[in-house]
């Protein structure tokens, strides 16, 4: 009988035990999921602060320049594209970060086309307003890679925690799937050449 009730209360502690460890894990990595998500929306969110930046860079290019229309179309064309392609936290996975990834590359350089045309317009680079913005878009590319580093952060910490043990067992229970993270942009590996 005695042996009875020590494992009766045996399994009774095991039981609570593994509910609590469970719940402390599940609610865990539910937080470190939000951070994520939450890392992601505020990332996207200062590419959109610079696609709305645009047009008004556009626009007061075009006023200076008629003859660099193509470079104009270029930056066009690459802002709509890279605002077509949202991201989802739901869905979220390598592919559609790439696609986000690529959109965004293409945007960065058509951008630099444009502000290395200006450079062959010395009234334009006076423009207040044409300085303003550049101000503004350069500001904004820094808030870019402060929230990327910040997604990056979010997403190692919760990658790592679904794959440590006993965690690795209740994230597979509850559907908890890692994360993708951004990729240096090709060519990032290479330092720029300088000449003078």
């Amino acid at each position: 009988m005695k042996s009875l009730i020590k494992k009766l209360i045996f399994t009774v502690v095991a039981l609570v035990a593994t509910t609590s460890l469970s719940s402390c894990n599940y609610n865990s990595l539910v937080e470190k999921q939000q951070d994520v998500d939450q890392a992601g929306a505020q990332v996207e969110n200062q590419y959109q602060r610079r696609a709305d930046l645009i047009p008004n860079l556009v626009n007061t290019v075009k006023g200076y320049s008629t003859h660099e229309s193509e470079t104009l179309e270029k930056v066009t064309e690459a802002r709509a594209k890279a605002t077509s392609i949202t991201i989802n936290a739901d869905d979220l996975n390598e592919e559609t970060l790439a696609k986000f990834q690529q959109a965004q590359g293409e945007l960065s350089q058509a951008l630099k086309s444009l502000l290395s045309v200006t450079e062959a317009y010395p009234d334009l680079k006076a423009n207040e307003n044409f300085m303003n913005l550049q101000t503004q878009l350069e500001g904004t590319e820094n808030r870019i890679s402060t929230e990327r580093m910040r997604y990056t952060e979010a997403v190692r910490e919760y990658n790592t925690s679904i794959k440590k043990f006993p965690t690795m067992i209740y994230a597979g229970w509850f559907g908890f799937k890692e994360k993708p993270q951004f990729k240096a942009e090709s060519g990032a590996e290479k330092a720029p050449e300088v000449k003078f």
